[in-house]
C-alpha cells in the first residue's frame, strides 16, 4: 500500500523539485502537528492565511453551521445569500465611505483578474503600471502586472500595456500619464522582502492619480486583515485606494478573496455587457461565513493592535551574528541572513527544531516571519530561541562566513 508521501510524489503536480514534504496531521492555533507527533510552530501563517491561527473555534463553529444550512446556491451575485452581504456589510464598515461595494471571489489571483478588468471597464484605457519586484499572483493578468521577468519570461506573450516602475520613487510618478488606466501595486511589497515606503509617497501617488484620471489599486492580499498593525495596511499611509484587493488571510483557513470599489465604479460590471465578471464559487457561503467571523475575531480581540508590539518582541530576540537586518511592519516581518546559503540551512535546521519559517520568491536571502496575529508573547520567546539555536548549529557547522565577518 503506498504512503501519501509516495502517492503525493506521484500523483500530486510538484511546483519545485525539492518540496518541503511536511506531512501534517493536525493544526491548532499557531501549531502544525506531523504523522510522527512532532509540533511544529507555523511562524509563516500557511503563507499569511491563518491571521487567527489554524481552526481558530469560531471560525469553525461558524463552518460548521452553514455547511448544515446551505453550500452552493448559485452563480456570484443571483442570489441574495445572507453570508455574503453580511460579510460585504462587514467589510464596508472597516473602510472609508467610498469603498462600499465588494465583489467577492476564491483567491487573491482572481481579485486581481477582477480588478484589472474593472479598471479597464471603467476608464476606457488598457494600460496598466506596477512596481518591479511586486508580487500578485500567478494567472496570465495577474502574473503580467507582476514585477519579477524570472517568472514571466517563460509564459510569454502576456497583456500588452504594462509598464513598470520602482515601488517608493517619487520620480517615476510622472510615468502615470492619461491614458494610464491603473496603477497596481502592495501597500506593503511582500516577496520583495517586505519593503515599506512613506507617506510623502503615496501623498504624491494619489496626486498623481488623480491628476491623470488613473485608477489607483492597492493589493493588501498578504498586508492587510490586521498584519501590519490597523486592519488595513493602507491606513497609515494617509490615502485611499480607489480599488482595495484581499485575500488570504481574509478568509480564516478558507478560500475567499474580493476586490472592493465605490458603487459607481463597480457599476460598470452590470452592463454592456451584462454580467461583465462572473464566478460560479465566488462568495462561497461556507467561506463567507469563515471570513466574516475572522473580522470579527480581529476586531474584537483586538489583533491588530497588538501587532506592532509582537513584531518588536520578535526584533528584540532576534539577535545573531548571521543576522543583518530586520524589517517588519507588525507581523509582516523579513530578517536578513545576508545570502541562500546561509538562510537555507538555518530554514532547514529549524524546522528540525519545530519551527517552520520560509524565504521570499524575490528576496532569497531573508527568512519569512508571518505568524498568526494570535501567536502569544510565550509563544514568540519559544519560536524566537528555536530560530537561534538553528542559527548556532548553522555557525558551528558551516565555513560559511557570518555577518560580522563578511
Amino acid at each position: 500500500m503506498p504512503t501519501n508521501r509516495q502517492l503525493f510524489l506521484r500523483h500530486m503536480a510538484q511546483t519545485s523539485e525539492f518540496p518541503l514534504m511536511i506531512e501534517v496531521e493536525k493544526a491548532e492555533g499557531v501549531y502544525m502537528y506531523n504523522t510522527d507527533g512532532q509540533r511544529l510552530i507555523d511562524l509563516i501563517s500557511g503563507i499569511g492565511v491563518s491571521n487567527v491561527g489554524h481552526r481558530h473555534p469560531k471560525v469553525v463553529e461558524a463552518v460548521k453551521e452553514q455547511a448544515d444550512k446551505y453550500m452552493h446556491l448559485m452563480v456570484y451575485g443571483e442570489f441574495v445569500q445572507g453570508p455574503q452581504v453580511q460579510l460585504a456589510a462587514a467589510l464596508a464598515e472597516t473602510l472609508p465611505p467610498t469603498l462600499d461595494n465588494c465583489y467577492l471571489v476564491n483567491s487573491g489571483s482572481e481579485a486581481v483578474e477582477g480588478a484589472l478588468k474593472l479598471a479597464k471597464r471603467y476608464t476606457g484605457r488598457y494600460k496598466f503600471i506596477s512596481c518591479r519586484q511586486s508580487y500578485h499572483g500567478s494567472s496570465h493578468g495577474s502574473l503580467s502586472v507582476s514585477g519579477s521577468e524570472d517568472y514571466k519570461h517563460r509564459y510569454r506573450p502576456l497583456l500588452p500595456g504594462i509598464s513598470h516602475v520602482h515601488y517608493g520613487a517619487v520620480d517615476e510618478l510622472d510615468r502615470i500619464k492619461d491614458d494610464t488606466a491603473a496603477i497596481i501595486m502592495e501597500t506593503v511589497q511582500g516577496e520583495a522582502g517586505v519593503r515599506m515606503a512613506d507617506k510623502a509617497y503615496f501623498r504624491a501617488l494619489r496626486k498623481r492619480c488623480d491628476e491623470t484620471g488613473t485608477l489607483l489599486i492597492l493589493d493588501e492580499i498578504q498586508c492587510g486583515f490586521g498584519r501590519t498593525g490597523t486592519f488595513w495596511a493602507f491606513e497609515q499611509t494617509g490615502i485611499v485606494p480607489d480599488i482595495l484587493l484581499s485575500a488570504k488571510g481574509m478568509g480564516g483557513g478558507m478560500p475567499i478573496g474580493t476586490f472592493i470599489a465605490s458603487r459607481e465604479i463597480m457599476h460598470v460590471l452590470t452592463n454592456n455587457p451584462i454580467l461583465g465578471h462572473i464566478t460560479t464559487f465566488g462568495g462561497h457561503p461556507v467561506s463567507a461565513v469563515a471570513s466574516l467571523a475572522t473580522l470579527n475575531i480581529i476586531r474584537e480581540e483586538k489583533l491588530a493592535e497588538q501587532a506592532p508590539a509582537k513584531g518588536e518582541r520578535f526584533r528584540q530576540q532576534l539577535k545573531h551574528p548571521l543576522i543583518s537586518e530586520i524589517r517588519n511592519m507588525g507581523l509582516m516581518m523579513a530578517v536578513d541572513f545576508g545570502s541562500f546559503d546561509i538562510l537555507k540551512p538555518v530554514i532547514d535546521e529549524a524546522i528540525k527544531l519545530g519551527v517552520v519559517t520560509d524565504w521570499f520568491l524575490f528576496c532569497d536571502n531573508s527568512m519569512r516571519i508571518a505568524p498568526p496575529l494570535t501567536i502569544s508573547e510565550e509563544e514568540i520567546d519559544e519560536a524566537c530561541g528555536l530560530i537561534l539555536k538553528a542559527c548556532d548549529i548553522v555557525m558551528e557547522h558551516s565555513d560559511v562566513p557570518h555577518q560580522q565577518d563578511a
